[in-house]
């Protein structure tokens, strides 16, 4: 129930970030036969020995502290596999300065696709600072208010590199947003899709793009649905369907009753 079955090719399909979870499926297994793909990626997985030190984009005008370089770096870790990512630092510790950091990078490094920043309406402003403070050279444009473009052309038009909205606005617009492809896509104060059957939540499920990252500053440990609509953005499928998620781990781990299903899900979320 983790993964997709086809009972017709007799297949089962699973999403890159179970890798894990399907390496223990293939060890207990009498017969077994994997695609090209999957071993191209496993070889790749099993070779990658430590997160490296990664150098900082040239017009980064601000100075990371040494916790926010490793995040910088798990972030280059996480592009290189195409997982999604949770940074979950407490308030007030530069995620946004991590996070920019890796987006000029990305500019440096020769990406024109826009990347699309969701927050709340009241942190609109505080982005708008943080690039001015740290990654000048990144163009900005602030989807919001009455004024805001109504078409997604006119918005690539704009040329910009960083795209900030909100998640009012998104979910208003978001049938326009479903229209184009986003190198990277932010959620900020991620808490706001904690609720999976939330228009918020299915607003940005449908949205498109290279890579993903979440920002929170709430533990998000202690309340397992909203870990799954989090999961649910970042990497489709890890934690399978809402309703068998409910049934194997959220009953049990709220109960305060299995350790062992806590362990579980912690060790197949920790890498992200």
């Amino acid at each position: 129930a983790m993964m997709q079955y086809d009972e017709k090719d007799n297949k089962a399909r699973a999403a890159k970030t179970q890798i894990t979870l399907v390496e223990t499926l293939l060890g207990i297994a009498d017969k077994k036969s994997t695609d090209e793909a999957f071993n191209n990626f496993k070889e790749k997985f099993e070779n990658f020995k430590e997160i490296k030190e990664m150098p900082l984009p040239a017009q980064f005008t601000g100075v990371l502290r040494e916790y926010q370089k490793a995040g910088y770096n798990w972030m280059h870790f996480l592009k290189e596999f195409s997982f999604g990512g949770c940074l979950a630092d407490d308030m007030g510790l530069g995620k946004t300065a991590q996070v920019l950091c890796m987006l000029l990078h990305e500019k440096e490094q020769g990406n024109k696709m826009p990347s699309l920043i969701v927050v709340p309406t009241s942190l609109v402003f505080n982005w708008v600072n943080e690039i001015k403070k740290f990654a000048p050279s990144l163009e900005v444009y602030v989807h919001h208010g009455q004024e805001r473009e109504r078409g997604i052309m006119d918005i690539m038009n704009k040329k910009a590199d960083l795209i900030i909205t909100t998640y009012g606005t998104q979910r208003n617009d978001a049938e326009m947003f479903k229209e184009t492809k986003f190198h990277y896509i932010v959620l900020d104060e991620s808490q706001s899709i904690k609720n999976p059957l939330s228009k918020n939540s299915k607003s940005v499920f449908g949205l498109k793009s290279n890579h993903r990252l979440v920002l929170t500053g709430t533990p998000i440990e202690n309340n397992t649905m909203e870990l799954w609509s989090q999961f649910a953005f970042l990497n489709p499928g890890l934690l399978g369907n809402m309703e068998h998620f409910k049934r194997t781990f959220a009953s049990r781990i709220e109960s305060g009753k299995d350790k062992a299903k806590t362990d579980v899900l912690r060790g197949m979320l920790n890498p992200f």
